[in-house]
């Protein structure tokens, strides 16, 4: 089962609402790249997975959904409240799509770029999980 959906606490009063994202609370990890994807023209991104790295994504703006696959199940979450976000801490697949035209997505990651952490087909994605018996099927 994938269930990578989490809630960040939301500080709120008159002025409006505060979201604190601290290493060693929220964040499992110590940040080492951030990045955020924006004006996308509503073309999908991603179709691909990690080998190692750990991400946070947040959609701090507008709206997208994100497909999430572990090689048997997949679900799909529709990231719309910054104060939610997807946290992926093992290899799995992923495809983001239906951006509003306001879409902010920012992701914090683990690691620096590696074009060697990336799997960029899904059937290269499979034979990976077999290989280091993380595929059950």
């Amino acid at each position: 089962m994938i269930d990578n959906l989490k809630r960040l606490k939301t500080f709120t009063d008159e002025r409006g609402s505060l979201i604190s994202i601290e290493v060693g609370n929220e964040i499992p990890f110590i940040v080492k790249r951030l990045y955020y994807i924006f004006n996308t023209k509503n073309l999908p991104r991603g179709f691909h997975a990690h080998k190692n790295l750990e991400q946070m994504l947040i959609c701090v703006s507008g709206s997208c959904d994100i497909k999430l696959d572990d090689g048997i199940n997949s679900k799909v979450y529709k990231l719309n409240d910054p104060s939610k976000y997807l946290y992926i801490n093992k290899p799995l697949w992923r495809e983001i799509y239906n951006f509003s035209k306001d879409c902010c997505l920012i992701v914090l990651a683990n690691e620096l770029y590696d074009k060697n952490d990336y799997i960029n087909s899904y059937e290269e994605y499979i034979q990976f999980l077999e290989e280091n018996n993380e595929y059950k099927s």
